[in-house]
Order: structure tokens, then C-alpha cells, then sequence
């Protein structure tokens, strides 16, 4: 299968939160797409994942989740190791953050090594049985499929019987992964319950709004604008009981897009057209400790 040129180019180059900045410990990169996964996998540890490695992590790290830009991770890793990136790791020395940012460490080395990739936000029902987490994974051009769904999070032994995965992590099935369209599709017309999406164990984490917010965080990632996942800017902010029918149809609308991926012109032009959803030059976010919000610089 082909990517249109302009498609491919788009997803090719880096955006402002990928690029990784001039180290030169990522000239030793492999370029094989599963060969990235672990060696992602290697580099992070997810701040709920302490005790499936057998560390106990400290509370002044959580905030290391923070940072939005791959090159500042990738700096912190460099201070705290000078090993290979794809070298084995102990826990203590890799960088602490979410599901965001092992899909945007993926997306940043697929595209440095000449894989169209891009970020999705979105539901996994693979991580806590019965629930749809709220979670973040990779999808990348592969010429003999189309785009594929991968989540490097998945990608090593420990893991992968933690979550009890029988799958591919590269190869992530569509049913298991839902991207914030198919979620806000699936609960308008009745096939799920929203109580069922949203952070596990998290007061006040779930439902409609939690959804939206992933719409829109969804469409801004197809445009390069991967954000944390406690930003909330337009339309994501309205409060459930104001949203108004005309929101809620270009909502609608939005979610199809999302859900088969494209065309990539209507991505951008939904994005672009609508003040609503792009992101703005300061936005509101969530602390990743659950403290109060402040002003944010995107870009």
C-alpha cells in the first residue's frame, strides 16, 4: 500500500513536542519498528508501573510526566545514564511518565528513522479488566498493511504477562483500542456505557466529558499537537449540561474522521477551522500530581 505524498510527508517530519533535539546517542537507532518499541519500553516506566519492575518510586519524580517535549525527555535520560538508548536500563534510571509519552517517544524515533507515525489518544481495554482506560498509543505506516496501532508500552516480557496480552504489541487490534472518535461514536448511539471509560480509580475520571476531551486531544495529535493528557482547551472545557447541539454535531462529525483515520485533508481542515479545538498559545492543565491548574505554553 501507498501513503499519499503529502500524508506521508506530514507525518514524516517532526512536530514541535517530537523532535528530538541533536543527541548523539540517536544515530544508533535501529529502524525496524519493533526494535524502537523495546527500546522505548526499556527507556520509561509508567508511574503506575513501579511495582511490576520492583521499584518503589519516589513521589518528587512523578513530575517528570510533565515534560512535553521529547527532547527534555530524552535529556533527562542522558543525565541519568550515559548508556546506549537501546542499552538495558535499571528502573531507576529511566525517565517516569504516562501511556502519552511511550507513544510519543515511539512516534519521535519512527520518524527519525523514516517511518510515518503519528500519536493517538484514546481507550484501551487491555489494562484494567472491565474498564476502558484512558491511555495513549502509536500508529505507524507499515507499506504492506496501512496503519497500524502499537503500544510500546506493551513491548517486553514483564509486561506483557502483567496485562496478560496475547497480542502483538505492534499489531494492536482495533476492538482493544479504541481512539477518542470510535469511544464518543460507541457511547452516543448506545453500544457502551461512558461510566465504563475513563481513569480507573480516579473520582470524577470518567464519562462523556472525560470522552470529548479525548475527541479533541484525538484530532489535535493527528495534527502534530500532542499534548499531556490533563491539558483541556475549547470545546474540551464546556461543562456537559452547556454543550449545545451544534457542539455536539460537530463532535459527531469529528469522531468519524477520527475513527477511519482520515483523509488527512479533513483532519486539517477540522482542526484548523474550528477555534474550538486547535490548541491555543496558553492552555489549562492538570498538574501530573493532581494539584490545582496553571497556565501552559504548547508550543
Amino acid at each position: 500500500m501507498e501513503l499519499a505524498a503529502e500524508e506521508g510527508d506530514f507525518y514524516l517530519t517532526h512536530s514541535a513536542f517530537s523532535e528530538p533535539g541533536d543527541l548523539h546517542s540517536l544515530r544508533w537507532l535501529p529502524s525496524d519498528p519493533s526494535e524502537l518499541a523495546v527500546a522505548v519500553r526499556g527507556l520509561l516506566l509508567h508511574r503506575r508501573e513501579g511495582d511490576l519492575f520492583g521499584y518503589h518510586m519516589l513521589e518528587d519524580r512523578r513530575n517528570e510526566a510533565e515534560a512535553r517535549y521529547v527532547a527534555d525527555i530524552l535529556r533527562v535520560l542522558d543525565s541519568r545514564c550515559a548508556k546506549a538508548l537501546t542499552a538495558q536500563r535499571s528502573p531507576s534510571d529511566r525517565f517516569f511518565g504516562t501511556g502519552r509519552d511511550f507513544a510519543l517517544l515511539l512516534c519521535a524515533f519512527l520518524r527519525h528513522t523514516g517511518t510515518p507515525a503519528r500519536v493517538r489518544c484514546g481507550y484501551a481495554s487491555y489494562l484494567t479488566p472491565g474498564f476502558h482506560e484512558d491511555h495513549w498509543i502509536t500508529e505507524y505506516w507499515d507499506s504492506d498493511f496501512g496503519w497500524r496501532l502499537a503500544d510500546a508500552q506493551l513491548a517486553s516480557p514483564e509486561a506483557m504477562a502483567a496485562y496478560r496480552i496475547s497480542f502483538d504489541p505492534m499489531r494492536v487490534p482495533r476492538d482493544d483500542f479504541l481512539v477518542g472518535g470510535e469511544a464518543w461514536q460507541a457511547c452516543r448511539l448506545g453500544f457502551r456505557c461512558p461510566e465504563t471509560f475513563g481513569v480507573s480509580g480516579s473520582a470524577g475520571s470518567t464519562g462523556m466529558r472525560m470522552i470529548r476531551a479525548s475527541v479533541v486531544r484525538d484530532l489535535a495529535a493527528l495534527n502534530k499537537v500532542e499534548a499531556l493528557p490533563w491539558d483541556s482547551w475549547g470545546i474540551a472545557q464546556t461543562a456537559e449540561e452547556d454543550l449545545v447541539d451544534a457542539e455536539r454535531e460537530l463532535l459527531d462529525i469529528i469522531a468519524r474522521v477520527e475513527s477511519r483515520g482520515g483523509p488527512h485533508a479533513d483532519l486539517r481542515c477540522l482542526y484548523l477551522e474550528h477555534p474550538g479545538l486547535r490548541v491555543p498559545t496558553t492552555i489549562l492543565s492538570d498538574t501530573a500530581d493532581g494539584g490545582g491548574q496553571r497556565g501552559k505554553h504548547p508550543s
